[in-house]
């Protein structure tokens, strides 16, 4: 056990926005400490979802991230010798953070040529609610509600 928490690191806003979101998802889209090149492919991929929804592209990231973004999960909890899926409710932070890895990490997936029209893509289907990252939002939604009958096993 720890003597005292982690302190917490703050990330500074971004420079075209004055979002301290938009930094963090930039940093988890950055490879080998390249930002420059991920603030790229992040303003470019805002700016193709702007252009292609004839809305702000800002507000549909968020709104995309906000519908990618799950309210429960389930946890492992081993009780008399097996494990039981416990559905838990997730934090706002870890809630936050699942959303941006699952958008980027299905806009990876995508088959579009370059990554900014993969995730101006995946950003327009998840806040329309569709695309694969909202599919796993789903998924998880539906194991916890699967596992609901274990919830009495919480932490």
């Amino acid at each position: 056990m720890r003597k005292a928490k982690p302190e917490k690191r703050y990330v500074l806003p971004d420079p075209k926005f004055g979002e301290v979101l938009v930094t963090k998802f930039v940093n988890n889209l950055m490879y080998d400490g390249k930002k420059s090149t991920a603030y790229d492919i992040f303003y470019g991929a805002i700016e193709k979802v702007a252009t292609k929804m004839q809305e702000d592209g800002l507000e549909m990231w968020k709104k995309a991230l906000n519908n990618v973004s799950p309210s429960v999960e389930v946890k492992s909890r081993r009780v008399g010798g097996s494990n039981f899926q416990v559905p838990i409710e997730v934090r706002a932070e870890r809630k936050q953070s699942l959303g941006i890895k699952w958008l980027i990490n299905y806009a990876r997936k995508r088959g579009e040529k370059t990554m900014t029209d993969k995730l101006a893509a995946e950003i327009m289907a998840a806040s329309k609610g569709e695309g694969a990252a909202v599919k796993k939002k789903d998924d998880t939604h539906r194991m916890a509600e699967a596992n609901k009958a274990f919830a009495h096993f919480k932490f």
